[in-house]
């Protein structure tokens, strides 16, 4: 499963037959999940798009049974808790207000993840037992009637942490209205066909809400920009454009790289500034693990998977393994990697992507970000973390 939208996640978890898939439909308003009176109709989780009033465009993750059964179920099982690192609330579905051990550790594990998450007592029209009380809040509804919905909903409004849905600004700490700022971006093999990247889109829209000014540029044509106009508020590198452009852009104008602005955003931007230096320490036989956040089609020219690599293995001297991972798979044997480089992670949430990074984190592995490790190659970490850091 693979985490490609950076909006709000919400997991809907619950025993089979509880009318998970039915209360995403009541939610929606629509009929998008398959309900089937058979128990166990959702296998793997499944992801919808949709609109909450409140929060706005969030994602659903529909999950397979936790009391699922036999090798096969316990694998699904195990894709469902998956999902924990993905979402920013949780929908816990249950019917009769029957709470047991399933539930238990499910809310043991949301509690792990620090997730808010809401008990939605489903099929409250057709109770067959007197309302039983349990010790916490509980909402109780009918997906079949559309009972207890909207108070639902207004809970689940309430409860999305603010983070998940309030998009804070990239650059807002740095520019004010009327500044200037050059966006160097080059045009290569990595490049998709008549149009920008994602980070070079974000960093212009942002520029733009605080009514400053955006400068687009290709690396060679940093020089005669300098030279014919003031200095710029800052200037923002394409990563791999760092060797190139630093000794162009004055000191005492601030530089900084895309991958780093989204570092700071929704990274771990701490544990990457303290992890980063870790690359002088690397010995031979260590492995190095590449995170990618999405999925791509790779080329020779490829930043994480062929260029970083190399730029390491050049400036170490060492005999490094490189493994790579896309998306939001599971990471297996963690343990064995002696430093981990997460991509920026522009088409993830922030709880996602670090999440992402909690197995090195809580093992005290070293962690970068490939616009920091760059920088760091270079020679220029400090000059390029410098506008993050006052």
């Amino acid at each position: 499963m693979k985490g490609r939208e950076n909006k709000p996640h919400i997991g809907i978890f619950g025993r089979r037959n509880n009318g998970k898939s039915s209360l995403i439909n009541a939610i929606v308003g629509q009929e998008i999940a398959i309900v089937d009176a058979t128990a166990g109709t959702t296998t793997d989780p499944v992801k919808k798009s949709i609109e909450i009033f409140g929060i706005g465009p969030v994602v659903l993750i529909d999950t397979a049974g936790i009391d699922d059964e036999g090798e096969v179920g316990q694998k699904r099982i195990q894709k469902s808790l998956e999902a924990l690192k993905q979402i920013d609330l949780a929908l816990l579905v249950i019917t009769d207000r029957n709470f047991g051990e399933p539930e238990e550790k499910l809310v043991k594990k949301f509690k792990e993840y620090d997730l808010p998450y809401m008990v939605i007592n489903n099929k409250c029209d057709t109770a067959s037992a007197p309302v039983r009380e349990l010790p916490f809040p509980v909402w109780d509804v009918s997906a079949r009637t559309h009972e207890g919905i909207d108070k639902m909903i207004e809970g689940m409004v309430k409860a999305m942490p603010s983070s998940a849905y309030i998009s804070h600004s990239l650059l807002g700490d740095l520019i004010d209205e009327g500044d200037t700022v050059v966006l160097i971006t080059p045009i290569d093999n990595e490049a998709p066909e008549g149009r920008l990247i994602l980070p070079q889109v974000q960093m212009i829209r942002d520029i733009l809400d605080h009514d400053a000014i955006a400068v687009v540029l290709k690396e060679d044509k940093i020089s005669d920009y300098l030279d014919t106009h003031d200095a710029p508020k800052l200037v923002i590198t394409d990563s791999q454009m760092f060797g190139r452009v630093a000794p162009l852009v004055p000191e005492e104008i601030p530089l900084t790289g895309f991958s780093i602005v989204l570092a700071h955003h929704k990274g771990d931007f701490a544990h990457y500034l303290e992890g980063t230096p870790h690359i002088d320490q690397l010995k031979d036989g260590d492995r190095i693990l590449m995170l990618e956040s999405c999925t791509h089609r790779t080329s020779c020219d490829d930043i994480g998977r062929h260029k970083l690599p190399n730029w390491i293995l050049k400036h170490t001297g060492k005999k490094l393994h490189f493994d790579f991972v896309a998306g939001l798979d599971e990471i297996p044997d963690i343990e064995r990697y002696a430093m981990v480089i997460q991509c920026g992670g522009c088409m993830i949430t922030h709880r996602q992507l670090i999440n992402r990074l909690k197995p090195a984190v809580e093992r005290q592995i070293p962690v970068s970000n490939y616009g920091m490790a760059i920088a760091y190659l270079n020679g220029i970490f400090d000059r390029a973390v410098k506008p993050f850091c006052n």
